[in-house]
């Protein structure tokens, strides 16, 4: 085991946490990593800042900085839990999160609905999100959207959109995305750049879509870990910042 200090993984949707386990696997053998869940109420009262609340309630127990990270709505949780609270944060990972943070696939879905019957959006969603499925396979991802839609603490709705300005973050930040995510598209990310400080990196899946993550969790996970031990060890990352296409 590392003497990395603690990683805390953030999921923020009861039927899309499934999708980090692959990554959760291949971190957990090597650090000390917890994951911290924040769901809706039943009632549907979830909303962001209560979970940043929460969370400072749980992260004010540990006594001690932690590597946050989280994908997408998670990723937004982390952003802004840290942009409050940077003195709490050793550093922030962010999966499938542009530069305005908000955007997730549950946006993409509001846009189109006023045009376009749910279970047409949530087909093409599939595709969008995950590539070519089988029809069994499709139908089971249907109905996982649609459970996302219905209980997660994604900030849009029908009646609203949330859209967020980039901002400098203080802690050391490592942005992850991929090449062919028609969510959070390359150029979304890539305007991360004009953000970032010295110690933070910038990277991209050459291909996983927005669920990158999920289908290559070594390749993501090693960057990740590597990121994270150049920050514990103060080690001085590269002067410039470049955008990192790994293979």
């Amino acid at each position: 085991m590392s003497t990395l200090t603690d990683v805390l993984w953030l999921t923020t949707s009861p039927s899309l946490g499934c999708f980090n386990q692959p990554l959760l696997e291949y971190l957990a053998p090597r650090v000390r990593v917890q994951e911290w869940k924040c769901y809706p109420n039943e009632d549907g009262t979830g909303c962001l800042d209560a979970a940043v609340s929460a969370l400072h309630d749980y992260l004010l127990c540990q006594n001690k900085k932690l590597h946050l990270i989280g994908h997408s709505t998670a990723g937004l949780l982390a952003l802004l839990y840290t942009c409050k609270y940077p003195e709490n944060v050793e550093s922030l990972t962010l999966l499938a999160v542009g530069a305005d943070a908000a955007v997730d696939w549950q946006a993409s879905y509001y846009e189109h609905i006023p045009f376009r019957s749910r279970a047409s959006i949530l087909n093409s969603m599939v595709y969008n999100l995950f590539g070519y499925q089988d029809k069994y396979t499709t139908k089971k991802l249907e109905g996982v959207l649609e459970q996302d839609l219905n209980n997660s603490l994604s900030p849009h709705s029908l009646y609203k959109k949330v859209s967020l300005r980039p901002t400098c973050v203080k802690v050391p930040l490592m942005v992850y995305g991929s090449l062919d995510d028609t969510i959070v598209e390359p150029d979304m990310v890539r305007a991360w750049q004009p953000y970032l400080k010295q110690s933070d990196r910038f990277v991209l899946c050459p291909q996983g879509k927005h669920f990158f993550h999920f289908f290559h969790p070594e390749l993501v996970g090693a960057q990740v870990l590597n990121f994270w031990h150049h920050h514990d060890s103060q080690q001085q990352l590269p002067n410039a910042l470049p955008e990192y296409l790994v293979r």
